[in-house]
């Protein structure tokens, strides 16, 4: 666990909480851990390296992993969970994280947080969630079908041109699973706020393949236009994720966000409303 300083006190009163924070060793995750621990909060850091808990997300064994270290390392009391671990590969493994690794992760800590002080959880999503997507692989996550989900992400794989359609669809059912179930009793009947934050380029070693090159900038900067910030710093997300797990959002809850320097709104316009 991280911690860089004693709890923050107001009024006399310790204030520290215990965050989760998972796909914590880099990107969005690291720059989040770094924000919390400098609020002077205690980190359970998780990810496949470098973390307090090591474990897979990838596979059902490796998620049953995490949630064991985590009880572990908190006694089985959190009050806010992080969900941030991802990948952007246009292969299977990416729906096995993406989706199901955040979904049993989240589900798995729900009982924790219950246990909580005024317990919160936030996901990392993604501007993409409104782009292009394969409807069933976005079915067949939300049905919970992770060998059918696997076997369409393995499909599309396959060509080229609909490769790019698995990171956009894990992030369409993650949204979906999201708003589905943060109004149910286990969610909001539990006082937990459950919401998301949907990026746009954010400057992480997820995206460096692209915005390494002048190339791959232009293409980025054509597709996911963002006209206020241009490509983000993951501290510009890790702001918002903190806001969202803390005590002061008490009635935001089934909400995607999008920290995305406009992109959204250049993209979609008023058809959001």
């Amino acid at each position: 666990m991280t911690r860089t300083g004693p709890p923050a006190a107001h009024g006399g009163i310790a204030m520290a909480r215990t965050y989760v924070v998972t796909g914590a060793a880099s990107g969005i995750g690291r720059a989040t851990v770094h924000l919390l621990t400098a609020l002077d909060h205690v980190v359970v850091t998780l990810d496949r390296h470098d973390a307090d808990v090591v474990a897979d997300l990838s596979t059902p064994a490796g998620r049953a992993e995490a949630v064991e270290g985590v009880r572990a390392a908190t006694g089985g009391i959190v009050d806010a969970v992080i969900a941030s671990a991802g990948l952007a590969l246009p292969e299977p493994a990416t729906v096995a994280v993406n989706y199901f690794g955040t979904v049993a992760t989240l589900e798995g800590l729900r009982p924790m947080l219950a246990a909580g002080t005024h317990p919160r959880a936030v996901v990392v999503s993604s501007m993409a969630s409104f782009q292009a997507n394969d409807a069933a692989l976005v079915d067949a996550c939300l049905a919970g079908d992770e060998p059918h989900a696997l076997e369409v992400a393995a499909k599309l794989a396959g060509a080229e041109d609909t490769a790019n359609l698995i990171y956009s669809s894990t992030k369409a059912a993650l949204n979906r699973w999201m708003r589905r179930v943060a109004t149910t009793p286990e969610w909001a009947g539990a006082h937990v706020p459950l919401n998301a934050v949907g990026p746009g380029v954010v400057l992480t070693p997820m995206t460096e393949g692209w915005t390494s090159s002048a190339e791959g900038r232009a293409f980025l900067e054509q597709v996911v236009p963002m006209p206020l910030t241009g490509f983000m710093a993951p501290e510009q997300v890790a702001a918002v994720l903190v806001f969202l797990a803390s005590e002061e959002n008490s009635a935001m809850t089934g909400q995607v966000v999008f920290v995305d320097g406009g992109s959204d709104v250049v993209l979609r316009g008023e058809t959001a409303w």
